[in-house]
């Protein structure tokens, strides 16, 4: 009787080997060799956290993909593969693609009197104004084609391409704002707008236009629309007016401190309906 061939059975060997494979990709050792390597590559060395990876992009697109995809534990691949998409976002930066650098005009607002009411009204009532506030201001943004950036507890940011849209979805957001009613509590919003030319970080955007356009806001008072000479440069005098508004200089009360945080010879206007 011939005795029939024996067939090695590689099934442990392969498993032996994946072993071996796994345990080197996530030896210390390894991942801090390639985390070495990235902070020599150009770029940011942390790419994959979640700050680098929201927003447009990509490169950022595709490590969110992989966020998903891949075990968050530490490994020497994982950092290979976002050594490489490190190296590709700032490639992407360098020829002006991987962030914003082009002008955009910033939109501030908050509630006037709002911790008072807050107080008096107690939680209940304060999330329910809250939630009116946004559905009556909010639509406005996204239709004259911008983005609400973040809310801020009673106001919000956002960001426009262009000066002549935040103007008209401020006043649309007033228009649909003067039509809430909570429990006979009218809310009043001060707005203000902001050019300038800020960096934009995940989804978030940063930089001293930034702080300027809060403050501009702040000027606002008890419920004006506020814009910085800034924004009326970008926009034109004469290009406020064919949209319907104008601007008078603002001049603070005599017992006013100047406003803090606004660079020198920046000036303010309140902006009206003609």
């Amino acid at each position: 009787m011939t005795e029939e061939p024996q067939i090695p059975d590689d099934r442990g060997r392969i498993a032996s080997a994946l072993s071996w494979v796994r345990a080197v990709d996530s030896s210390p050792g390894a991942v801090g060799a390639v985390r070495r390597v990235r902070r020599a590559l150009p770029g940011d060395p942390s790419f994959g956290d979640p700050l680098s990876t929201s927003g447009p992009g990509s490169a950022r697109a595709v490590a969110r993909v992989a966020d998903r995809l891949l075990d968050d534990s530490p490994g020497a691949s994982r950092e290979v593969g976002l050594g490489a998409l490190q190296v590709w976002q700032a490639l992407l930066e360098r020829t002006g693609r991987g962030r914003g650098t082009r002008e955009m005009t910033l939109v501030f607002t908050d509630l006037v009197g709002f911790s008072d009411y807050a107080l008096a009204a107690g939680d209940e009532a304060t999330v329910d104004l809250l939630r009116a506030v946004a559905r009556a201001i909010e639509p406005p943004v996204a239709a004259h084609g911008g983005h609400v950036v973040k809310r801020m507890g009673d106001g919000m940011m956002a960001v426009f391409p262009r000066p002549d849209r935040a103007f008209d979805a401020a006043f649309a957001a007033r228009d649909a704002l003067a039509l809430v009613d909570c429990a006979g509590h009218r809310p009043r919003m001060r707005v203000g707008l902001h050019t300038g030319v800020p960096r934009q970080v995940g989804d978030d955007w940063l930089g001293v236009d930034v702080n300027v356009a809060a403050r501009v806001m702040q000027a606002g008072g008890d419920g004006k629309t506020m814009a910085s000479s800034a924004t009326l440069d970008a926009l034109g005098h004469d290009r406020l007016a064919e949209l319907g508004y104008r601007a008078q200089p603002y001049r603070r009360g005599f017992f006013s401190s100047a406003p803090r945080g606004v660079p020198d010879g920046l000036q303010m206007y309140t902006i009206e309906r003609a």
